[in-house]
């Protein structure tokens, strides 16, 4: 039997046990020649060099610096870095595109409750529930059995701004729903939903979901101009990065009372204690937890087993990133 490779973490210590419960890191332990009691925050620390030397796949996670050249030169036999969490930009330097590493990630693995937030503020916004429990807090009361006007999800428009693996999600999880769904994306289609542009997506949804990565070409994406495309009443949803809104025009458009935004993330992050955003009655706010939480994370960690898996059995990975259209993707 040949020799099992010989796998390293690298990423914050306190997310390991969320990650690879026992059955996974069993799991895991029996893939490859890892320890279980080492995992690098830093590739500085006392014990990296000798863990590095031997290194052939680095199991990588939040908290893992930058994979640099001296830290490549440190780990000669290294090929595969699994990565249990979402973007690898940070990691993939030009050293390690020059190595040739293969990096994969389980960003798809995350995009399942980004996207199942979004649908749940998605069908909430069409249902006008952000509005009405503001109206019910004030009021003390209501009238049972009385029937709101202007709300509701049946034939909704709902926009999604970008066709990310979070957006797509998203879209596949509404189809079921009696909603009229659009979509913007440059670069991609998704058959069976019908693509707006920019212009008419903004001028038309009632809901309209932000999905894109953040890109020199997508920072600021949505402002003045394009909030004041937005039609009367409607939702901006944004679960994807704070800065593709800017936040000073998203701020004072809010305070006319004309959209509601739900904010999963903002910039800056955090916001400033004094932000109006925390007391707008039409703004709700999350922090930044959209993503994998509590035994999500354990997804994560399963995803990244079986992709560890497929690398020793010597099949391709699942998700391999391709690094060629990192700039363009989260």
């Amino acid at each position: 039997m040949p020799p099992r490779q010989q796998a390293l973490f690298a990423m914050s210590p306190e997310h390991l046990p969320l990650l690879f419960p026992p059955p996974a890191m069993d799991r895991l332990t029996r893939a490859v020649d890892i320890d279980a009691g080492l995992v690098l925050p830093s590739f500085a620390a006392p014990e990296a060099a000798a863990a590095l030397a031997g290194t052939e796949l680095l199991i990588t996670g939040w908290g893992c610096p930058p994979l640099d050249a001296e830290v490549l030169r440190a780990a000669p036999r290294l090929t595969t870095v699994v990565h249990v969490a979402g973007s690898v930009k940070h990691l993939a330097t030009e050293a390690a595109r020059a190595r040739g590493l293969v990096f994969t990630s389980a960003a798809e693995a995350n995009a399942v409750p980004v996207a199942e937030y979004t649908v749940g503020a998605i069908l909430w916004a069409g249902k006008g529930i952000f509005a009405l429990r503001e109206r019910y807090a004030q009021e003390r009361g209501f009238v049972i059995g009385q029937v709101v006007p202007g709300v509701g999800n049946f034939g909704r428009r709902v926009g999604i701004i970008g066709a990310s693996r979070i957006g797509r999600r998203v879209i596949e999880l509404l189809r079921p729903y009696d909603l009229d769904l659009c979509l913007y994306d440059p670069y991609t289609q998704v058959s069976g939903v019908r693509q707006l542009s920019f212009e008419e997506l903004l001028d038309t949804c009632d809901v309209i979901s932000l999905h894109a990565p953040l890109t020199a070409e997508t920072t600021g994406m949505i402002g003045a101009v394009e909030l004041a495309r937005m039609r009367d009443g409607s939702v901006l949803i944004n679960t994807a990065r704070g800065e593709l809104v800017d936040t000073q025009a998203l701020t004072e458009e809010l305070k006319t009372a004309r959209l509601t935004a739900v904010l999963d993330v903002t910039h800056p992050e955090p916001l400033p204690p004094d932000s109006v955003l925390f007391d707008l009655p039409n703004v709700f706010l999350t922090p930044h937890v959209a993503g994998s939480q509590g035994n999500e994370l354990a997804r994560m960690g399963l995803a990244a087993v079986e992709e560890v898996e497929r690398v020793v059995a010597g099949q391709p990975p699942a998700f391999p990133v391709d690094l060629d259209t990192l700039g363009r993707t989260a």
